[in-house]
């Protein structure tokens, strides 16, 4: 038998599909907003999607003071991340598509808010008639 060549392990330790929750390069709008109704859909029965906004010029911290100091204007835009968990889906938008992407974005949380859960509410005049025991109780318990 042949000796056994050895395997470069720089390159068979990083493949492409190596991480799948890997943020890739931003969706434009109309993609992420498609991809976002799809995550919501499987994550219907089970599971949760957390979506964060956040103000972002997509430059480095240097690039941005260097632009500061020659008194040139930052152009910020709003950097928009959704996750399931197991899919990372990201997308940038600027001050003029910001309008129709939030009407967008309402309309699709409007139509899956039916798989949240209904929060347990006490009947008012129970939890009142709970808290007079309880206080009653308390009070002839301090005075011995």
């Amino acid at each position: 038998m042949p000796p056994a060549q050895p395997r470069n392990r720089a390159s068979s330790a990083t493949t492409p599909s190596s991480s799948a929750s890997s943020v890739k390069s931003p969706l434009n709008s109309d993609s992420f907003l498609n991809e976002l109704t799809s995550m919501f859909e499987r994550s219907t029965e089970k599971g949760s999607v957390w979506v964060t906004l956040k103000r972002s010029s997509m430059k480095s911290k240097v690039q941005r003071n260097k632009l500061s100091t020659a008194g040139e204007a930052i152009d910020y835009r709003c950097l928009i991340r959704a996750t399931d968990g197991k899919k990372t889906i990201s997308t940038t938008m600027g001050p003029k598509e910001h309008q129709r992407f939030q009407a967008s974005y309402a309309t699709i949380l409007k139509a899956h808010m039916t798989s949240l859960k209904k929060r347990e509410r006490k009947d008012k005049r129970k939890a009142a008639d709970l808290d007079k025991k309880a206080g009653g109780t308390k009070k002839v318990a301090s005075s011995k």
